[in-house]
């Protein structure tokens, strides 16, 4: 091999080690979604599905028999083709995924960050039944999954909660509803997850900056949900979805209620005249694509191991600046070997 061609190949090598190891192998999106294409309040006595100023998220009475356990929903959907290519699957990686939603009532419902434990949601003369630690009941994210023939493209605002001649009072029969992913990455409704027992994978939890827990919650607060984009499950649901160019989001929680009463939280559609007047914000997405999957830091030539391939590079590079400086020091050394060898596999 000549010397032309051998610079040229180190050239070309490192620069794609490099770009490996900062996680920067093809272009980076930052997509900014500013209002929903889609919002929808699922609850069974929604008698204007898609055009409510206000939408709420609560639980049904514990114990009960009827209603889904996670009764009121909040989905939103993004329409993502014209700021992300489309068809891309798993060749696009989200590196951050940020829904954002403004509390429409005031001092209404008490703020909790975490998540609480199914058994706190049965009837209180249940065996299994355990107080709440904490105050107030945590706003939720979750994906939307499907029944009755239903789907991600062919579901709108205004389609029906249930098929017509539906006992809507029943658990189990809305055509959209909030989705987790089970232990075998298949995609599972959490509506009743007291009900069922279970406690589901939470995709995010609604945070306010700024806000104690057990504060009340006011007016015009934002709540953030970043999405947990390091769970595989949560990455392939969003993937399909911009693959699609098409993704949606539950927001769910199960906040206690009593008949035709209780303090659950309620967040601006994008129907509020307030957001027309510009004095109020819908609910907006921020995604950050990748293009190609995401490296670990110490797999340097990104082959999805890291091992002796990559000691190898990161010896051939002791001294300098360069693939092997996992640190960013500007030095390949002895720290960036620790840092390897604790990411081996």
């Amino acid at each position: 091999m000549n010397t032309v061609n051998t610079v040229a190949r180190a050239i070309l090598v490192s620069a794609t080690i490099a770009a490996a190891t900062t996680g920067a192998r093809a272009d980076v999106i930052n997509a900014v979604f500013p209002a929903p294409t889609l919002d929808r309040w699922m609850y069974p006595f929604n008698s204007t599905p898609g055009t409510r100023p206000v939408i709420s998220t609560f639980g049904s009475t514990p114990g009960a028999a009827d209603f889904d356990s996670r009764d009121g929903q909040m989905l939103v959907g993004f329409d993502t083709a014209a700021q992300i290519p489309i068809a891309q699957g798993s060749g696009l990686t989200v590196t951050r995924a940020t829904l954002l939603v403004e509390v429409a009532n005031d001092l209404i419902f008490q703020y909790d960050d975490t998540t609480d434990p199914w058994q706190c949601f049965v009837a209180t003369s249940d065996p299994a039944w355990r107080a709440d630690v904490d105050v107030g009941q945590p706003v939720e994210c979750f994906g939307v999954g499907f029944r009755n023939g239903w789907s991600l493209q062919t579901f709108q605002e205004n389609t029906a909660f249930a098929p017509s001649g539906t006992n809507f009072l029943a658990p189990g029969v809305r055509n959209a509803f909030a989705a987790s992913i089970d232990a075998n990455g298949a995609l599972t409704d959490v509506s009743q997850s007291a009900r069922q027992r279970f406690d589901p994978k939470v995709f995010g939890t609604g945070k306010i900056a700024g806000l104690a827990p057990g504060s009340l919650v006011a007016i015009g607060s934002t709540m953030r949900f970043e999405l947990d984009v390091s769970d595989p499950g949560v990455q392939a649901y969003l993937q399909t979805g911009i693959d699609s160019g098409r993704v949606l989001l539950a927001v769910s929680s199960l906040t206690f209620v009593q008949q035709q009463a209780g303090q659950f939280p309620a967040f601006i559609a994008k129907e509020n005249v307030y957001v027309q007047l510009g004095l109020a914000l819908p609910a907006r997405l921020e995604l950050d694509v990748q293009a190609g999957s995401a490296c670990a830091l110490a797999d340097i030539d990104c082959d999805g191991n890291v091992n002796g391939s990559d000691l190898g590079l990161l010896l051939g590079n002791w001294g300098s600046s360069g693939p092997g400086d996992l640190n960013g020091d500007g030095n390949t050394d002895g720290s960036d070997l620790g840092i390897l060898l604790g990411e081996w596999n």
